[in-house]
């Protein structure tokens, strides 16, 4: 370092940002998004159903690469009850 440039502290200095008021604020923000009706176990249940959908029909190939990807943890795997019962 140069003369002019940053010296180094002797101890460590402390350094903290309390981010609570921003979190409280954000999460405020997000659930006036999503609104008073918004249904966070239906929305799971429907997510469930387009998955089950989406995977549904598929051929003898399509399902082998798919139970192959599912064991592999790259898609999760059917009828898990992540999200219903």
């Amino acid at each position: 370092m140069s003369a002019y440039g940053p010296t180094q502290p002797a101890q460590p200095v402390e350094f903290s940002v309390d981010l609570t008021a921003h979190e409280m604020l954000r999460r405020a923000h997000v659930m006036d998004a999503v609104g008073p009706t918004w249904d966070p176990v239906k929305a799971l249940r429907d997510e469930d159903a387009a998955h089950e959908l989406l995977y549904s029909g598929l051929d003898a190939e399509q399902q082998r690469i798919y139970d192959e990807l599912a064991a592999a943890g790259v898609l999760p795997e059917r009828g898990d009850g992540r999200a219903t019962a």
